[in-house]
């Protein structure tokens, strides 16, 4: 058995969580926030057997796309700390997958 641990970006979660749940996945929603652009994410926990972790990474994909995204980041423009805002070009999306080992597993 292994617990997969999907981080995505919150537009992504609800069509990948109709798709998980239509091949037979059951998962649990965490809403979580990103350390780099402080955004909205979601955290999926997945169960599944082993045989199925692949299926899963699959569905992921289809689901969560990188794109590019502008947005404005305070920079420092001399030793007298001015701060202005540039706009950086940044990949959002996608995921981040962890798969791990589940030593005991209980639905009570």
């Amino acid at each position: 058995m292994k617990l997969v641990i999907a981080i995505v970006n919150k537009e992504d979660s609800s069509a990948l969580v109709q798709k998980l749940n239509k091949s037979g996945f059951m998962s649990t929603k965490l809403s979580t926030t990103g350390g780099f652009l402080r955004a909205g994410n979601v955290t999926l926990l997945i169960g599944a057997a082993d045989e199925r972790v692949d299926e899963i990474i699959g569905i992921i994909t289809d689901c969560c796309s990188k794109h590019t995204q502008i947005i404005n980041s305070a920079s420092v423009l001399n030793a007298e700390q001015y701060f202005t805002s540039l706009p950086v070009e940044v990949t959002v999306g996608g995921a981040t997958v962890f798969v791990v080992d589940v030593e005991k597993f209980l639905k009570v």
